[in-house]
């Protein structure tokens, strides 16, 4: 089996991993960790606007934003893009010390500062080509309504007992005040009340 992106470019997943014998989504708990988180954040990015367009036009000219197309770096710290925007990100990546960020939960920050600023590609720089090999041939990411109906099937509720993980000694362990200790405790302050 090959590494195929779902959803957006960037991330690449494992057929073997995340898809089952008859080409569908395997369960989540069956999907190792990694590319489940990545999986299920995709979902919550599909359609959103790239963030370079976002930058540009803000919340009230979002209508003017491109969806993004692609993913850089890791859940919750990554950076999509709609095609057009993807060289200035190459670029502030390659010749921007933006590589230094890879890993970092401060990637997407660092990018959205350099852009914020005005900063571009130049425009000899080019665009970025894709191989896409029959992407119409995979399935469509599940929604977040299904993944969290999905982890809702086997879900049984069961106790915590917090008190296995407190880490203060119990009864006949602990050493009681002495007067000493409490000598420098203030006892007379006067706190603000409600009226």
């Amino acid at each position: 089996m090959s590494k195929v992106s779902v959803g957006l470019r960037g991330w690449r997943f494992e057929e073997s991993e995340i898809f089952a014998e008859d080409g569908t989504f395997k369960p989540l708990e069956e999907i190792p960790l990694d590319p489940r988180q990545r999986l299920v954040r995709l979902t919550t990015l599909m359609d959103k606007p790239c963030d370079a367009c976002y930058l540009e036009h803000g919340n009230e000219n979002i209508r003017r934003c491109r969806e993004a197309a692609i993913v850089y770096g890791e859940p919750m710290g990554e950076v999509i893009l709609c095609a057009q925007h993807e060289p200035d990100f190459m670029y502030w990546y390659q010749h921007e010390d933006g590589s230094q960020f890879r890993g970092e939960e401060e990637f997407a920050d660092a990018f959205h500062e350099w852009y914020a600023a005005g900063n571009r590609s130049p425009a000899e720089y080019g665009t970025v080509e894709h191989v896409d090999t029959d992407p119409d041939d995979l399935p469509t990411p599940p929604g977040p309504e299904e993944i969290y109906a999905e982890l809702q099937e086997d879900y049984e509720p069961r106790r915590i007992d917090l008190r296995q993980y407190d880490d203060e000694p119990k009864g006949d362990e602990c050493e009681p005040l002495t007067d000493e200790d409490l000598d420098g405790l203030d006892l007379g302050t006067q706190y603000p009340s409600k009226k």
